[in-house]
C-alpha cells in the first residue's frame, strides 16, 4: 500500500517553457494566422501568457488588449503599464464602462452581481474575437489548471479563447514559471483578481487558498484517497469533497455542448480529429 507523506507540484520552468513556446508556435502556424491576441489583465495569468507568446512569435505577431471598467483595480492599470514597458508589449487599452451600460438597458432581467460580472467577460470575448478576426491571428486564452478544474470561469467569456497555453498549469505552478520568466514581484505577489467586481479576490471568493487548493486538486487527480489528501493539505475531509464538488458541477464548462448519439461517429463524443500537426 502506497502512503502519500506530500503532494510535490514543482516543475522544471525552464523545460515547462520551451515546450509552452513550442506548442503556441505550431499552432499558430498551423491556424494559417499571424499571430495571437491575448487578454491582458494585469494579473499574473495574462502576463506570463502575453510574455510566452512574445519571446516565441515576436513583437509584431503578439498583439495584447486590456479592456477595463469601473470594478478593475488600480494596481491593475499601473501593473500593465509596468510589463508593456519591460517586455516591449504591442497592446490596445479600452475602457468598456459605455458599453456595460447600453447593454445593461436591453436586458429582459436586472442582472444580479455575478450574472453581470459574466456580462463583463463576455463583452470583453466579443470585443477580443471582434479584433482577432479583423487581424487574421487567433485568441490566447490565459486560464490555469486550478481555474479550469473548479469551472473558475466565464463559459463563453474568459473561457472562450482558441488555445490555452497555461491550461495544464497549476496556480502555483505558474507562479514558478512567471519567477523563471522574471515577471516583477508586485504582480506574482498581489492577491489574483478577476477584476469583475469592486474588492473581489480569488481566494476570499473560493474561501481557500490556492496553495491548498492546489494540493487538493493535484491530489483528486493522482486519484489519492480524500482522507490523506485532507491529511496532507491540512483541511477537512469536507473541504476535500467541496472543492470535488466543485470539479464535477463544472463539468459542463469544459466540455462542447452534448450531442445527442445518433451517427456512427458524434462531434465531441466518438469524432477523433488530430489537435494538432507538427
Amino acid at each position: 500500500m502506497v502512503i502519500y507523506l506530500e503532494i510535490d507540484l514543482s516543475i522544471n520552468p525552464k523545460e515547462t517553457s520551451i515546450i509552452l513556446k513550442d506548442f503556441i508556435k505550431t499552432y499558430v502556424r498551423n491556424s494559417g494566422c499571424k499571430g495571437v491576441i491575448v487578454g491582458l489583465s494585469g494579473g499574473i495569468d495574462s502576463v506570463v501568457t502575453a510574455v510566452l507568446c512574445k519571446k516565441i512569435l515576436g513583437k509584431k505577431n503578439t498583439h495584447c488588449i486590456f479592456l477595463p471598467d469601473g470594478a478593475t483595480p488600480k494596481t491593475d492599470i499601473k501593473d500593465v503599464d509596468i510589463i508593456l514597458d519591460k517586455f516591449d508589449l504591442n497592446c490596445e487599452k479600452i475602457n468598456i464602462d459605455d458599453y456595460l451600460k447600453k447593454i445593461n438597458t436591453m436586458f429582459i432581467e436586472k442582472s444580479n452581481n455575478l450574472a453581470f460580472a459574466n456580462v463583463k467577460a463576455r463583452l470583453r470575448m466579443i470585443i477580443i474575437y471582434q479584433y482577432a478576426n479583423m487581424t487574421n491571428n487567433i485568441v490566447c486564452g490565459t486560464s490555469n489548471k486550478s481555474e479550469i478544474l473548479i469551472g473558475y470561469f466565464t463559459k463563453y467569456g474568459d473561457g472562450g479563447v482558441d488555445i490555452m497555453p497555461i491550461g495544464d498549469l497549476y496556480k502555483t505552478q505558474n507562479l514558478e514559471l512567471a519567477k523563471y520568466l522574471e515577471i516583477p514581484k508586485e504582480i506574482i505577489n498581489k492577491p489574483p483578481t478577476a477584476g469583475l467586481l469592486k474588492g473581489q479576490t480569488d481566494e476570499e471568493e473560493l474561501k481557500i487558498s490556492y496553495k491548498k487548493l492546489d494540493i487538493i486538486l493535484f491530489g483528486l487527480e493522482k486519484k489519492i484517497d480524500i482522507l490523506t489528501i485532507s491529511k496532507i493539505a491540512k483541511v477537512t475531509v469536507s473541504e476535500v469533497k467541496r472543492i470535488k464538488n466543485m470539479r464535477v458541477k463544472s463539468q459542463h464548462k469544459r466540455r462542447n455542448p452534448l450531442i445527442p448519439k445518433l451517427g456512427i461517429r458524434t462531434s465531441g463524443l466518438d469524432w477523433r480529429s488530430p489537435i494538432q500537426i507538427g
